[in-house]
């Protein structure tokens, strides 16, 4: 079996050319095993309560699809099995249900236990039953729909879009094949770049950001004209930048800059008196505490790119109604699916319509009986919320996923919440059971596009190697229904532990959730939302359209926070350096691959050692995260800025050691 991605594996295919992937048509690989399911699911189980944990604690979930790839071939490479990766690719596939499932639940559901600790004689009770059954048919919804798209997303824009995380996960399991060259230097790189992030989340050796108020003259700036700038120095953010390259690190930081070095400094400057959190007036305000006011333009622009998107996709939309109409009215239609290439062999048009209706049906009866408590128009009026709009934004999560490889879930679910509140509100349903109401809608929305977003890199992975995609399709609900049971039993003993109470953020932060339950409270209470900004973003979206711009990943940057942001512009300048700097293409192009390998092992060593400091944390070692004052103090920043760039320095000069053939 050849142990490298064919040269046309990144670009766009030449008319008439065919991708070939490295287990053939032809083949008939081993895929679904019990090895591969055990432990498939045994992933799932594990890194779904680590990330849950970790989501909830500081509001950051973590890829799980690269530390379960490196894992997977570990074991493959410890025990000796032949011919692992095709049961490698499944036992990613049904693990990474993990962090899509528990990014969906996390966002919303524990507001409902915010909701219940604010409003205690509401009697506002919240079950193991409703958490799991929300992310249980948010997850499987979200599949059924991506289904339909994937030769779009996989095949016909083959080269066309960067799948970071994809690309990623693809080198890791390429790595465990054969005498591979590629296993050296992402081994190295993943060892360097999860010790470079565990000494810091765990030890806080240095200061997780550098940041222009590191010095006295920085400090003085940002509180007089709220000009400030941070840079988060992990290894696997730099990575994350690399892999997505300059042109659209560019353009969400081009939109990250317009919030923080434009917006939050005019609204100090043209509105000091504003209140833009807790009381809080512009003039006094810290950067960042405008700009938790200020994102709300970063909201309604991802909303107004999802519009975009869905009028961009609208012949893809249009053609899924076909396939649908086909299955039923042809029978050589309908036989399609069976008679393709394996590698191209999809769940049949029948059977996801079929699943479709008994998700549906499902859906009907958990709002009726548990959330409307037996109002059937309240029932079918969220059921048409959910459908259309899970339905509609599927293709934007992909979308996002495959340029940036970060889903906007949390801001489209925002979008749904504030659409769910106020055409609940209109039809009669308010105050705290409306508020449930959006809640658990939000979070069957929330679990199903991030569950979309999320599996387009799986099948992308699956294409690239050769796996059978209707196994993959047909497995990952499994690894979903145990994701969802888990996550919702980790979600009810944090509750119990700590409780998600207003006075111990520091202890359970949950700021997506807070931040779900503070927009829909003043809807179902008889306030308002800020329209302004939302329209503001939008009308900024439109304008990005019209010249060319994705709309998209401008919005992401408005409201991703500045220091997640730039390092993504870091590491796309690195590629560029890396990949111009010869006259020979052939030589650009092998550093690129190297760089490639490099960033991968980067993200991949990060991630992993996030999971062994949320365990680490998990466990109460008291030792672990001792940082305190020293991270955010000069010398701490100094220090961090120190090893950020010697960790550019490393991946530059490692890269271009590389030469052509």
């Amino acid at each position: 079996m050849k142990t490298s991605l064919p040269e046309n594996a990144f670009r766009p295919l030449k008319e008439g050319e065919e991708y070939e992937p490295l287990m053939p048509a032809k083949a008939n690989p081993r895929e679904v095993t019990t090895w591969s399911l055990v432990w498939g699911l045994l992933m799932a189980v594990i890194f779904s309560a680590a990330t849950a944990y970790l989501g909830l604690k500081v509001g950051q979930v973590f890829e799980a699809a690269i530390p379960i790839t490196i894992i997977a071939v570990g074991l493959a490479s410890a025990t000796k099995r032949k011919d692992p990766l095709g049961e490698n690719v499944m036992i990613q596939s049904i693990g990474a249900c993990s962090g899509m499932v528990v990014a969906g639940a996390i966002f919303t559901l524990p507001a409902l236990y915010i909701l219940s600790t604010k409003y205690p004689n509401d009697n506002i009770s919240v079950s193991f039953f409703e958490v799991f059954l929300s992310s249980l048919l948010g997850g499987t919804i979200g599949i059924l729909f991506l289904i339909p798209f994937r030769k779009y997303f996989v095949k016909e824009k083959h080269g066309e879009y960067p799948f970071p995380e994809a690309t990623a996960s693809t080198q890791v399991l390429i790595s465990g094949e054969g005498e591979s060259s590629s296993a050296k230097p992402l081994i190295i790189a993943s060892i360097i770049g999860g010790l470079f992030d565990f000494c810091v989340a765990t030890f806080g050796t240095w200061a997780e950001c550098f940041t222009s108020t590191f010095c006295g003259i920085g400090q003085t700036i940002a509180a007089k004209t709220k000009f400030f700038f941070s840079c988060n120095t992990s290894a696997a953010l730099l990575g994350m930048g690399y892999i997505v390259g300059l042109k659209y690190a560019t353009i969400m930081c081009a939109g990250s800059l317009l919030i923080w070095w434009i917006i939050v400094p005019g609204i100090a400057f043209i509105w000091p008196d504003l209140e833009v959190v807790n009381g809080i007036a512009a003039l006094d305000a810290s950067p960042q505490q405008i700009f938790q006011y200020a994102k709300s333009i970063g909201i309604g622009g991802i909303a107004m790119a999802g519009i975009i998107g869905v009028w961009n996709s609208r012949s893809v939309i249009l053609g899924s109604f076909s396939l649908i109409k086909a299955a039923f009215g042809s029978k050589s239609t309908a036989n399609e699916t069976e008679e393709a290439p394996r590698t191209q062999r999809d769940i049949s048009m029948k059977v996801i319509v079929f699943a479709l209706l008994i998700a549906l049906l499902a859906t009907v009866l958990f709002f009726y009986l548990d959330v409307m408590h037996g109002n059937m128009l309240f029932t079918i009026v969220a059921l048409l919320i959910v459908f259309v709009i899970a339905f509609l934004f599927t293709t934007v999560a992909a979308n996002a996923i495959a340029i940036v490889g970060s889903n906007p879930v949390s801001g489209m679910t925002l979008m749904t919440l504030i659409l769910a509140s106020l055409v609940m509100a209109a039809v009669g349903l308010k105050g705290t059971s409306g508020m449930v109401a959006a809640l658990v809608m939000g979070g069957v929305v929330c679990t199903a596009l991030s569950s979309a977003g999320a599996f387009v890199t799986d099948l992308k992975i699956g294409y690239w190697l050769g796996s059978t995609p209707a196994k993959q399709q047909t497995f990952k609900f499994l690894g979903i229904l145990v994701s969802a049971a888990t996550a919702a039993g980790v979600i009810m003993i944090l509750n119990e532990a700590y409780g998600f109470t207003p006075d111990n953020t520091d202890v359970m932060a949950a700021p997506q959730a807070r931040a779900m339950a503070a927009v829909i409270e003043p809807l179902m209470m008889g306030q308002g939302a800020p329209w302004l900004l939302y329209g503001i973003g939008a009308a900024i979206s439109l304008i990005m359209n019209f010249f060319g711009i994705s709309a998209l990943a401008f919005a992401l940057g408005m409201f991703i926070p500045l220091q997640l942001n730039l390092p993504l512009l870091v590491g796309g300048a690195v590629n560029w350096f890396v990949t111009s700097r010869s006259k020979d293409s052939s030589v650009n192009e092998a550093r690129g691959e190297r760089g490639t390998l490099l960033a991968s092992g980067f993200i991949a060593g990060g991630a992993l050692m996030g999971v062994v400091s949320a365990g680490l944390t998990f466990a109460g070692c008291d030792w672990a995260i001792q940082g305190g004052e020293w991270m955010s103090s000069t010398w701490g920043q100094l220090l961090s800025l120190a090893a950020y760039i010697g960790l550019i320095v490393f991946l530059i000069k490692t890269s271009m050691k590389a030469k052509k053939g």
